[in-house]
């Protein structure tokens, strides 16, 4: 696995790119315990005081996450993810060709038991998903995803639910068609959100070797796809 790198750090800001397989946090979200990021942060001497955690990525996936380094930032960050304040961009490369250019997935998500989120238009919470695609390949196809809400797997099942798994995802998808990929195929590009001074601040991670190897190889198949049409709401 590879290890993590700081990608911005102010006196109360530490931002990280997070490799695939790791964990955000320990078991139960406890700072500081053996195995969770921040852990990992201080083994690599990459900074030795406390993070206080805002947010957080799948274990599968890649990409940035923030940190808090004070009592007063983590209140702010906090809130500004409260108030979906948070822009955050995804890379995702799904199975599938999706046909059109852009559009905004709508449908409550909630857990179904052993970790697995659903859509359920009766007993989930409201969800939303905003996309565009970026490449459509022969069969696959490469989208930005932006999450307006926070949901746990939420980009996951939204594209999971318009017949689109993301590539090497196995609890979304045909697990042996999944299991033929090193990696889920999903990384978190950006994150851009407001200083309590008002200017706005934005990280970006670059995509992983990892990610580029496998979307590289499955361009080969064949030729692109041809341009989709139009916009989707569901």
């Amino acid at each position: 696995m590879a290890a993590p790198r700081v990608l911005f750090e102010s006196e109360e800001i530490l931002a990280v790119d997070k490799p695939e397989g790791m964990v955000s946090l320990s078991a139960g979200g406890t700072e500081g315990a053996a195995g969770g990021l921040p852990e990992v942060v201080r083994r690599e001497g990459l900074f030795a005081g406390r993070l206080y955690p805002v947010h957080r990525l799948d274990r599968e996936a890649s990409g940035v996450i923030v940190f808090a380094k004070t009592p007063g930032m983590h209140r702010h960050l906090n809130d500004e993810f409260d108030r979906r304040a948070v822009r955050k961009t995804y890379l995702a490369l799904v199975h599938g060709v999706v046909e059109a250019n852009r559009g905004i997935i709508n449908k409550p998500v909630r857990e179904f038991g052993s970790g697995r989120m659903g859509v359920d238009t009766k007993r989930g919470k409201p969800s939303s998903t905003e996309f565009k695609v970026e490449q459509r390949l022969a069969r696959y196809t490469l989208v930005r995803a932006h999450p307006l809400t926070g949901r746990r797997h939420q980009i996951r099942v939204h594209l999971y639910s318009l017949g689109h798994p993301i590539v090497g995802d196995r609890k979304y998808g045909d697990r042996a068609r999944q299991e033929r990929h090193p990696r889920l195929m999903l990384h978190a590009l950006e994150i851009e959100f407001a200083l309590p001074t008002g200017d706005r601040l934005r990280i970006a991670a670059p995509v992983p070797e990892s990610f580029a190897t496998v979307l590289d190889a499955l361009s080969r198949e064949g030729p692109r796809s041809p341009g989709g049409r139009g916009e989707i709401s569901s």
